[in-house]
């Protein structure tokens, strides 16, 4: 019996000494903020931890369009978003071109990309990777929540001073600039207002907020050529930079007469599917 008794003492006092240690890793490894580097490209990607917020147009913001309504609960799952837009030396070492019209530096966004463009540079990123990691575009839901600093009242990401935050028309210079220049949101991510445009996973609706469930909502309508993106650019005024403001373009050729549209504002940042 005392062998016994000895034996369960030795359980508990292991699991005494493991349990703690055991629930401080795992909250540390998903803990908001995490840096993780994708070994080929070296591209940092934060945790977003997962939560709900009042998704659209509310009283946290002003210069709202039609498209922005009805504002609408919605709830995510966690994810990995990548710390800054991607940039000409990233696209560069997966794609062997830059297509970018601002080619002042590696470190600055990769622009003038259609969204089929896009699509071509995960599916190869990602078998660089040879299956261990895969990636894609944020939907509308994940793109505003991270950008509000986790849905947040931010009309711009990480407050009200879009100058601190974005380089838009108001400051840019008629260009593009380097990635992570300006002040990051509360999230520690960059350049979510401003710089690029940034596409998502979405088709474009005006109505699209209406037909959104409640968990992890993506939209699409397969008779939509016009796909969404987000951030506003180097080119954008205020409203246009908002967190909330939705622009949209054309996304798939439909002959004869529509084309993938890209520019020297369209550009990307992706979430690490797996």
């Amino acid at each position: 019996m005392f062998k016994t008794l000895k034996s369960y003492v030795w359980v508990i006092v292991f699991i005494l000494i493991s349990y703690p240690y055991t629930s401080i890793t795992a909250s540390d490894t998903l803990s908001t903020g995490k840096i993780w580097k994708e070994p080929i490209t070296g591209m940092e990607f934060v945790w977003v931890p997962g939560g709900c917020y009042e998704m659209g147009c509310g009283n946290w913001t002003s210069d709202c369009f039609r498209d922005e309504k009805p504002v609408h609960e919605v709830c995510v799952d966690g994810f990995w978003m990548g710390k800054t837009e991607v940039t000409q030396r990233q696209w560069e070492q997966v794609m062997g071109e830059n297509p970018s019209k601002f080619k002042k530096g590696d470190n600055y966004p990769v622009e003038n990309v259609s969204k089929p463009d896009v699509k071509r540079f995960i599916k190869k990123y990602s078998s660089l990777n040879k299956g261990a990691y895969g990636f894609r575009f944020p939907s509308e839901a994940e793109w505003e929540y991270a950008a509000r600093s986790g849905g947040k009242p931010e009309k711009y990401s990480g407050g009200s001073d879009l100058d601190q935050v974005a380089w838009y028309h108001g400051n840019s210079n008629r260009s593009t600039h380097s990635v992570a220049t300006k002040a990051p949101n509360n999230l520690g991510l960059f350049d979510m207002n401003g710089n690029v445009n940034e596409w998502c996973e979405d088709t474009y609706k005006g109505f699209s907020y209406k037909k959104h469930k409640r968990n992890n909502p993506v939209f699409y309508d397969l008779q939509s050529a016009m796909g969404v993106y987000r951030g506003g650019s180097w080119k954008s005024q205020p409203k246009d930079a908002r967190c909330g403001a939705r622009s949209f373009a054309v996304t798939f050729a439909k002959p004869p007469y529509l084309y993938p549209d890209k520019n020297s504002e369209s550009g990307f940042r992706l979430v690490r599917s797996k």
